[in-house]
């Protein structure tokens, strides 16, 4: 099934610009899977070395963290909305 993916101005370049991308996908992980096999340059963005999701990265289903669900394991259902948000810091 096709989930909207909405991404922030600093990935944009990887998807040619847009602001929105649609992949099919079951789950947060095979969303990030499907991102980085589809537009190159997005896995380096994403993800560790090791394949963990990098740490200044924010993954939000229908506006939830997905940290306080089942982080890459969250299922994903037609008409959700995924968000990838970078982490803020500051002072």
């Amino acid at each position: 099934m096709a989930i909207e993916v909405q991404l922030p101005s600093q990935l944009r370049p990887f998807v040619g610009g847009a602001a929105k991308v649609s992949v099919e996908a079951t789950s947060v992980g095979g969303l990030i899977e499907a991102l980085a096999t589809q537009h190159a340059g997005l896995r380096d963005r994403l993800l560790e070395p090791s394949g963990e999701l990098r740490r200044f990265v924010r993954i939000f289903v229908n506006e939830e963290d997905i940290r306080f669900l089942q982080d890459e394991k969250t299922a994903l259902k037609a008409g959700d909305t995924v968000a990838i948000v970078p982490a803020i810091a500051g002072g």
